[in-house]
């Protein structure tokens, strides 16, 4: 049986929209993938990372999959190289990239993530799966993830906070009091 996931797409170096639009088309003709919609792309500054780089467009896709989350992750950074990335040679994280393709959420699924009641913040060794964690672990800080994950999933809830990608953004976008 098929999972829903949310795939996160950004790009800052090249010709951007190219790169996007490769990734999505890249991604819709994996085996055991169907492209199921897309959101806009925003345009954003970067976050972290080097001073001067260039600004993002980012996009999220959901997908029907048959594929493992590992799988799928390594299906992403095989595009990501397709796509002229070279993980191995970034320096720093954060850094100007061609392509970054990034697992939001996975079904319900929560992997590498602790419990939410544990008070250490190393997973229990049988549920990693090394450079994967579902869900994101910084998505509901980052306005340029949620915004077009809202605008295709809004009533989608995370499954750790418990709470909609919908009210993750109003509260990300509400000042502090």
């Amino acid at each position: 049986m098929a999972t829903q996931a949310y795939i996160a797409l950004g790009s800052n170096q090249g010709d951007r929209q190219a790169h996007l639009a490769g990734a999505l088309a890249d991604l819709g003709s994996l085996p055991g993938v169907t492209l199921v919609s897309q959101s806009p792309t925003y345009e954003t500054d970067p976050v972290g990372g080097p001073a001067g780089q260039g600004r993002f467009l980012n996009s999220v896709a959901a997908v029907n999959t048959d594929l493992s989350p590992k799988q799928l992750l390594e299906s992403l950074h095989q595009i990501e190289a397709d796509h002229g990335r070279d993980r191995k040679a970034e320096t720093q994280r954060c850094a100007p990239r061609t392509l970054d393709l990034d697992i939001l959420l996975f079904g319900n699924q929560i992997i590498n993530h602790p419990e939410p009641s544990c008070d250490t913040l190393k997973p229990h060794p049988s549920s990693l799966t090394p450079n994967l964690t579902i869900p994101h672990p910084r998505m509901h800080h980052r306005d340029f993830v949620l915004r077009p994950l809202c605008h295709i999933a809004p009533d989608v809830v995370h499954p750790i906070l418990k709470r909609t990608i919908r009210e993750l953004l109003i509260e990300l976008e509400t000042p502090a009091k």
